[in-house]
């Protein structure tokens, strides 16, 4: 093993840890890839910035930008409208009717796009209709990787697969190259999950408690001093005796104490650091004497007019909580609510985080944290005070997605929605026909988007996910190190000698094994980058054709199913609070053994 070869480990080692335990985001991890491979000399300044001009990256930049204006002129809501006319039937056929369609909408359309606008449909189902929504997240976080996988504009990561192994001398995939292979995983996972969905949660207020220190928000309160809780102990107040409402820290004169007792005598200028669902929120902003949030205005402008001081009146007796996912991208991650107070955006006013759960996050850390410094990360939920008639701006903000609305989205134009479905359909008869790349295709697609004003490019800077540009941007300079160093032929060498003898349905199962097993820990697209090339290198090394070792990489990537870390939309359905690790790593481990099994026998077929 050379030097070179050690050193490209060693990155690869330390990008894995990070990935894995969320120690940055992935953009700042991408950068630091590409800075470490120029530093150490493994890559050329020229290939450490590849990633950014390769094909895969602009066609997935592209492709986001689509499902942008799908998703903004109604067209994915569209596709899925009718869904809500299928809340009488029961469940088990419910289910699998929902997968279907998020799979079939997902092989053509970007699948956390089509995903999010499904997390809305089935919250306001459950709300009119009482449909569990524990019953049907996952299912369609699933089913919307499985239907990802059927043609190569689905995932990101099959356009990564595909264009690593064209650099590196394989054939290019047709558009429906493996759909045959992707219809049948998604048939098998549709079935799988409808039979296994009986041992998803219910929607109950059992579960809710049993998760009850992780799922509700977290806030601060400060006594004012005309609160009646002034000289009381906390035993003989409203917030001890609400067991909906736990009191974490208090803060008096910047001496903080962790969890009060229940004698403590409450003073003015005191500030709780409490626990509470969106009910009892909702009743402390209300309560006299108590203040869950800096106050809007200020003792100058209110004196500057009646006039301005009874508008402001008017704007305080029309607020509104609206709860807002947060996505990948979104310009608010980092930011705590300190930060965002400070800086109101689209007049509204931030209440409260709910932090969502990952392997770093527990009761622990957010008790001994300021609320002031618990910082805003994918998969959280912030609550914001608006002026009711000011709610439809909160669409305006970048990568967010609002679960609780109080007001219906603006209307859309039914010219552009129309326009927009054409173009979608030309860009997939392009690229399907074979007539344009799917590069050229999707570039095309995003052009007509902007010449009929069915997207705004000024908006579309703000809420595209470059997180992901910059993963993909960053991790391709690591599989060009990988060949350049020889360290994929070092690792496919090892393989060889260890497999010498076995069959090819083993070999191929291995591949599809290791990829499957390190999606469960970084993301698929990095997966997927570090793989092709060691696949191609066993397949040259077997004198095999390269297509069933590419295909193994292409779906082991997607298919890892038992940690919600490897795919986006699973991380999203992780942090909405009705699910904990086991649920993934049951369920999801079940369904991923499956497909590997299946998926091993199909592709040695083609040996």
């Amino acid at each position: 093993m050379t030097t070179e070869i050690i050193l490209v480990f060693s990155i690869l080692f330390v990008t894995i840890i990070l990935f894995a335990f969320e120690v940055f985001s992935v953009d700042k991890i991408a950068m630091l890839i590409i800075a470490s491979l120029a530093l150490t000399g493994l890559v050329k300044p020229e290939e450490a910035i590849s990633g950014f001009s390769n094909t895969a990256t602009i066609t997935v930049l592209s492709l986001m930008i689509i499902a942008l204006a799908l998703e903004d002129n109604g067209v994915i809501a569209s596709l899925a409208r009718f869904l809500k006319n299928l809340h009488i039937l029961p469940l088990f056929l419910l289910l699998p009717i929902f997968m279907f369609i998020t799979g079939s909408i997902s092989a053509f359309i970007n699948t956390t796009a089509v995903v999010i606008v499904f997390i809305k449909i089935i919250s306001e189902l459950s709300k009119r209709f009482n449909l569990p929504q524990s019953k049907l997240l996952l299912p369609i976080s699933f089913a919307g990787i499985l239907g990802g996988s059927c043609t190569l504009m689905g995932t990101s990561t099959n356009l990564i697969v595909n264009s690593v192994a064209r650099d590196l001398g394989a054939e290019r995939f047709s558009f429906f190259e493996f759909s045959s292979f992707g219809v049948i995983f998604l048939i098998v996972g549709i079935i799988v999950i409808t039979i296994a969905s009986r041992w998803l949660p219910n929607d109950s207020k059992e579960n809710l408690r049993e998760a009850y220190h992780l799922e509700n928000y977290v806030t601060t309160v400060t006594i004012d001093k005309d609160s009646k809780l002034i000289d009381k102990n906390i035993e003989d107040t409203f917030l001890f005796n609400n067991p909906e409402i736990s009191i974490l820290k208090l803060t008096r004169n910047k001496e903080i104490t962790n969890a009060p007792g229940r004698y403590i005598t409450l003073k003015k200028n005191d500030k709780l650091l409490l626990m509470c669902d969106l009910e009892n929120l909702t009743k402390l902003n209300e309560a006299e004497g108590l203040n869950v949030h800096k106050p809007r205005g200020n003792d100058k402008k209110k004196k500057e007019g009646e006039h301005e001081e009874s508008e402001e009146t008017k704007k305080q007796d029309d607020l509104w909580f609206v709860e807002l996912l947060i996505l990948p991208g979104s310009v608010l991650i980092g930011k705590t609510l300190k930060q965002l107070r400070r800086q109101t955006f689209k007049n509204a006013l931030p209440i409260a985080i709910k932090k969502r759960k990952n392997i770093r996050n527990t009761k622990e850390r957010l008790v001994r944290k300021n609320i002031e410094q618990i910082t805003l990360k994918p998969g959280d939920r912030l609550l914001v005070e608006i002026p009711k008639d000011e709610i439809n701006q909160l669409y305006d903000l970048e990568n967010i997605a609002i679960l609780m609305e109080h007001k219906t989205k603006p209307s859309v134009n039914k010219t552009k929605r129309t326009l927009s479905f054409i173009i979608l359909l030309l860009v997939i008869g392009l690229a399907a026909s074979g007539i344009l790349s799917i590069l050229i295709s999707t570039i095309t697609g995003v052009c007509l988007l902007l010449i009929t004003r069915c997207l705004d490019l000024n908006d579309v800077y703000h809420r595209i996910n470059w997180q992901v540009i910059f993963l993909l941007a960053g991790m391709i300079p690591l599989g060009v190190a990988m060949n350049n160093t020889g360290a994929d032929k070092w690792i496919s060498d090892h393989l060889l000698s260890i497999l010498s003898g076995q069959s090819n349905v083993v070999i191929i199962g291995l591949i599809y094994l290791i990829t499957m097993l390190m999606s469960s820990m970084v993301s698929n697209n990095a997966t997927a980058i570090i793989m092709t090339p060691i696949a191609i290198a066993v397949a040259v090394g077997l004198n095999l054709p390269f297509k069933p070792f590419i295909l193994s990489v292409l779906f082991g990537a997607n298919f890892s199913f038992f940690t919600p870390v490897g795919y986006q939309t699973n991380t999203l359905i992780y942090g909405m609070g009705f699910y904990k690790f086991k649920h993934f790593f049951i369920i999801g481990g079940i369904l991923s053994i499956i497909l590997w099994v299946l998926g091993t026998f199909m592709l040695s077929t083609l040996l």
